[in-house]
């Protein structure tokens, strides 16, 4: 990153010695300590004395982001951290509509890069509450309540959590503000209840008949 090599060549001169490698072992003997570890730049394997021993653990999601990706439709890692929904186009969008990422609840980072996406999510946050509305494709599920009969498969297969099952209708119904019409549902109805608007099978195949007709 920027300053980086700056930094690197301060602490150098500083007198900070650093060895490309890991270190295997760590012994005490007589009060003192020997961290054994491998040079990779010049191949041999290094023996040296040491007042003082700094682990650096790597660092780690929160055991709660599980529990936090469920009841905000974010993706997971296989890592454990949040998933941005593009990392070039949409850094800090989520799959979830409004809800954005800054920080290392996404993967580990530095100060600026954290100051810069926190900066990046906050503008996007703006964007939605100063239009007043957000604008939500016509082209999403939905689910015909005289077909569904409440087999829920659709509630598995969808990946932004936007079909819940109604108790009392005993159907799967579709929060439209939530759904990316991404057409999972439809594909594996069983007794073809889910549809994506203007994308139905009618629809298709009657496009389908235009197109051969002309």
């Amino acid at each position: 990153g920027k300053g980086y090599e700056e930094f690197y060549k301060r602490v150098q001169s500083e007198g900070v010695r650093m060895i490309r490698g890991k270190a295997s072992r760590i012994e005490e003997k007589n009060g003192i300590l020997t961290v054994t570890a491998e040079d990779t730049l010049s191949d041999r394997i290094l023996k040296i004395p040491v007042e003082m021993v700094i682990l650096c653990t790597a660092m780690e999601p929160r055991s709660d982001a599980n529990e936090i990706s469920r009841t905000f439709g974010i993706s997971v890692g296989s890592d454990g951290f949040f998933l941005e929904e593009h990392p070039k186009l949409e850094p800090v969008s989520t799959a979830t509509s409004g809800i954005f990422l800054a920080g290392t609840c996404q993967g580990p980072k530095d100060i600026p890069d954290t100051v810069a996406q926190a900066k990046g999510a906050a503008a996007e946050a703006l964007a939605l509450s100063i239009s007043g509305r957000v604008a939500v494709s016509p082209m999403i599920s939905y689910i015909n309540p005289d077909i569904c009969v409440g087999c829920q498969v659709c509630i598995d297969l969808c990946a932004y959590s936007a079909i819940e099952f109604n108790e009392l209708k005993g159907i799967s119904e579709v929060n439209e503000a939530v759904c990316k019409g991404c057409g999972s549902c439809a594909g594996y109805c069983p007794s073809g209840a889910a549809q994506i608007r203007h994308f139905t099978g009618k629809q298709i195949f009657s496009e389908i008949d235009g197109l051969l007709a002309g």
